[in-house]
């Protein structure tokens, strides 16, 4: 999620005071906490970190990932269950009456070859589901989260004294194909284990200084659906079209009749994205092929706008394919693969929570989100209106401020999420990310 170029300069120099400052400011964070997560990370979290880092899994498959993090939450005390939707792990901590509370963190890699240069850089390689041979890299800092999560049950269960209620520690598999969470929740989640008062999550942010925590009420991102769109033709010699129906021709008709829908269909108010991210089709320069593949992302603010945009896709692709000549039995054929809601925070929760942050770790060290882009995040299932699961969701700086000061002033770019460059600082990533979640939790189930 980039950040404006004067948007982020104030947030430097913000956590540069932060940073310095927090010690004074961070009156009301319980005493104690901030020296021993450093310390646990100094003893534990630190290897850790490194041993996920360098043991990526892809999404749906991150069964040694699964694995560390059962026994690591079985350590602290927890009563740890597997394979849930999946590979998914579920981690209770029952500590008397109070509020049930969703603690989430998403384990899976990327299909991204690591070119950071670091000590503990992945090497990894998976077999996708798919059957191909992959690369495989922690590009998005979920070894972060998994690595904050074991830190907030180690902390939360010495501190047993201190908050009342049952804690759920999701273990999430496959946010980044943005079905885990739908997995998770269609094998029973919220039957077998509650449903919870509220649900928390956090993500790193390499566009953000470590030491800055960004949140907000309302909707913190996008809906995000992958679509798969095929297109017939009828195979010809290429020196012959007229005796065929040529699909990479139609197809690219398609792609740009789909430019209208957020430009001529969508309210100018109303942010909407259709993007086609792969087009593939043909193997030999005087074929014309039988068929074309597109691949589209499609991102919305609301289901309205969501379905809309996924219904005139569908329109467009059909009524092209008619206009050129294809029988009716033999027209464009749209499937949705993936899909997520809007990623809402609850805005009373978000109130209280923002509050929790700032005094916890004081003002300069908080950022109100604004969403300049259209990212999305499976979290949203969790919180769906379906369920009425309370959700605050919020971000965690993973850059140091002087390396994007110097980004901002013409140095070395900071490598986006994704990028097979991307790095943040470990340290100072997982701690804060603990310290606010152990923060959270003992505003939201105080000791009775």
């Amino acid at each position: 999620m980039p950040f404006r170029p004067a948007f982020r300069l104030a947030m430097l120099a913000s956590a540069a005071c932060a940073l310095s400052a927090t010690p004074a400011h961070a009156q009301s964070e319980t005493p104690g906490v901030a020296e021993a997560v450093e310390q646990y990370y100094d003893r534990h979290l630190d290897d850790l970190f490194a041993w996920f880092h360098q043991n990526p899994e892809l999404s749906f498959l991150e069964t040694q990932t699964a694995a560390r993090m059962a026994a690591e939450l079985r350590a602290a005390g927890l009563d740890v269950t597997e394979g849930v939707g999946g590979t998914g792990v579920v981690g209770m901590a029952r500590n008397g009456e109070g509020p049930l509370i969703l603690l989430r963190a998403d384990m899976d890699g990327l299909p991204v070859d690591e070119r950071t240069g670091l000590d503990y850089a992945s090497e990894a390689t998976q077999v996708g589901q798919d059957g191909v041979e992959y690369p495989v890299m922690h590009a998005c800092g979920h070894d972060v989260h998994i690595t904050s999560m074991v830190g907030t049950a180690h902390q939360l269960m010495a501190m047993r004294d201190q908050w009342s209620g049952t804690l759920m520690f999701i273990v999430q598999p496959a946010e980044e194909r943005i079905g885990g969470a739908k997995a998770m929740l269609e094998d029973g989640l919220y039957d077998r284990f509650g449903t919870p008062d509220y649900a928390l999550a956090f993500h790193v942010s390499a566009d953000d200084p470590t030491g800055i925590i960004r949140g907000a009420g309302g909707i913190y991102a996008s809906s995000s659906d992958s679509v798969n769109l095929y297109v017939p033709g009828v195979g010809a010699h290429g020196a012959s079209p007229h005796q065929g129906r040529d699909p990479i021709y139609i197809a690219s008709q398609i792609v740009v009749g789909l430019q209208s829908i957020v430009s001529r269909e969508t309210n100018p108010l109303t942010p909407a994205v259709v993007t086609v991210g792969a087009f593939h089709a043909g193997n030999k320069h005087n074929i014309i092929s039988e068929g074309a593949d597109l691949q589209l992302t499609v991102r919305s603010n609301d289901e309205e706008t969501r379905a809309a945009t996924l219904a005139a896709i569908e329109r467009i692709a059909t009524n092209i394919g008619r206009a050129h000549g294809l029988a009716e039995d033999n027209l464009p054929v749209m499937e949705v693969v993936e899909g997520t809601g809007v990623t809402y925070n609850d805005p009373e929760l978000a109130e209280r929570l923002n509050a929790v942050m700032v005094s916890s770790f004081g003002e300069e060290a908080f950022v109100p989100h604004e969403q300049d882009g259209m990212s999305a995040e499976d979290f949203a299932e969790f919180v769906s209106e379906e369920y009425g699961v309370p959700g605050y969701y919020f971000a965690i700086g993973g850059t140091p401020p002087e390396a994007l000061a110097a980004a901002e002033a013409g140095g070395p770019p900071v490598a986006s999420h994704h990028s097979p460059m991307f790095k943040i600082a470990p340290r100072e990533s997982v701690t804060l990310g603990t310290r606010a979640m152990v923060a959270a939790v003992l505003d939201l189930a105080p000791a009775r």
